[in-house]
């Protein structure tokens, strides 16, 4: 993008809706006490800050998030995180849904959320509407797309990931003519015949500089820039969902083009996707890089001291703030704030959310007294293919294996989803116990 194209877009007059989605019961157990966007990612951050941090690296402070569900960690976590200059215009706050004389219904879809918002959002002055998703694990200048939005003289811009086949059934698939506009749209197609016209021709895929033998396809991110004007003559009307129903009828009245992503970008709205983005984040060369300091991921800051390592055996993880780690084996894992391990624990593709608080002696005195253990992973626990919410008791000797059990189970201590054995925040696992 030219130097002088990125001088002409007035930052002011762009403003960011991040949907934190519905009840999230795709993430459940990890929903059950949290919205979506508040589910702790990474070991030491929240979801949300991927789409927040989105829009402050590309200088778009605006920011309003809707959510509905659970939202008190959400509305702490924004709260104490991101403070702007007082002298600045810069914001960002939460729309929970909220049942007034005139509207009694929660949000019905991501359309309906942003109508049920839109006088709150039409007393700002802004020119560009963006429109993202709370669940999503990307890094993208926003600024980019919107330049791209301006200079084709779209009402409505998608941004689209380039897929194979095989993933498109869970997408949304747009084809596109040779200058980006979008001339057909297929709701997760299940049928190789009807998906065979959308396929990418060559012409357009040297355009956008895309190699490679493999067919493919553009899937909608669920990430849309809307004209002001365009945005209010499209929620003027019943219609509840922007991907199922508002985009599809749009391009036919509309000037609706594609933005073509080529980076990283997973939907982390499932138990298994959240899980395997975790654990990819272990690896040598992650497909998302937290360590790029050009585009950093915000948190809060919470001057923990560094964590204490006493004489693990570490391979392959990442090991948040604050932890202690006694003599224990750990691969392929995700250690997140506060998180105390004891001696003999052996670790393998475990995430866990951390602890909010370090438990006082009096707090582990009366617990045990109680016949529970303290807050972390006991002395000589196996635990592997597990999701260990915040504040868990884990005691010593037990073992957590989702291995030769059903894929989902509902139990009253521990859920499995996906095949992943999920301790619930503030769980109690007794000494001994086998999973």
């Amino acid at each position: 993008m030219s130097q002088t194209g990125r001088q002409s877009l007035n930052l002011s007059k762009v403003l960011c809706v991040i949907l934190g989605g519905g009840q999230g019961s795709r993430l459940f157990p990890l929903t059950k006490d949290r919205a979506k966007p508040a589910v702790p990612l990474a070991g030491k951050y929240r979801i949300v800050d991927i789409p927040i941090s989105n829009c402050i690296n590309s200088r778009f402070r605006r920011i309003y998030v809707l959510t509905q569900f659970n939202s008190t960690s959400l509305h702490s976590h924004i709260s104490r995180t991101y403070k702007f200059d007082q002298f600045s215009s810069g914001f960002v706050e939460i729309l929970a849904a909220q049942q007034t004389i005139n509207n009694t219904s929660w949000y019905e879809g991501t359309a309906d959320a942003v109508r049920k918002n839109l006088v709150h959002f039409m007393n700002h002055d802004f020119d560009y509407l963006v429109i993202l998703s709370g669940d999503q694990l990307y890094r993208m200048d926003l600024q980019e797309v919107v330049e791209q939005h301006r200079e084709t003289g779209a009402d409505i811009t998608v941004a689209t990931l380039p897929v194979k086949a095989a993933e498109t059934p869970a997408l949304g698939i747009m084809q596109i003519d040779e200058a980006g506009r979008v001339t057909r749209f297929l709701e997760k197609p299940r049928d190789p015949a009807l998906l065979e016209p959308f396929k990418m021709p060559p012409e357009i895929r040297a355009k956008v500089g895309m190699t490679g033998a493999d067919d493919l396809y553009l899937a909608s991110m669920g990430i849309y820039i809307f004209n002001r004007k365009v945005i209010t003559e499209l929620l003027d009307n019943p219609l509840s969902d922007f991907g199922k129903h508002i985009i599809p009828h749009a391009i036919n009245t509309h000037r609706v083009f594609a933005y073509v992503y080529q980076g990283y970008w997973e939907d982390i709205g499932t138990i298994r996707n959240f899980f395997e983005a975790n654990l990819d984040l272990v690896s040598e060369l992650p497909r998302f890089n937290f360590f790029d300091m050009n585009a950093p991921i915000f948190s809060r800051p919470r001057y923990l001291p560094g964590s204490k390592i006493n004489g693990a055996q570490i391979d392959h993880a990442v090991i948040a703030d604050g932890c202690i780690i006694n003599r224990a084996r750990i691969a392929n894992s995700v250690i997140g704030l506060r998180t105390i391990i004891g001696d003999n624990a052996e670790l393998n593709r475990v995430v866990i959310l951390g602890s909010d608080y370090y438990e006082s002696k009096e707090s582990v005195e009366n617990h045990q007294l109680a016949g529970q253990p303290r807050i972390g992973i006991g002395a000589g626990c196996r635990i592997e293919n597990a999701i260990i919410d915040k504040n868990a008791r884990i005691g010593n000797g037990v073992k957590i294996s989702p291995t030769g059990k059903p894929e989902n189970v509902d139990h009253e201590r521990y859920f499995i989803r996906d095949g992943i054995v999920i301790i619930p925040k503030d769980a109690v696992i007794p000494d001994g116990m086998v999973i």
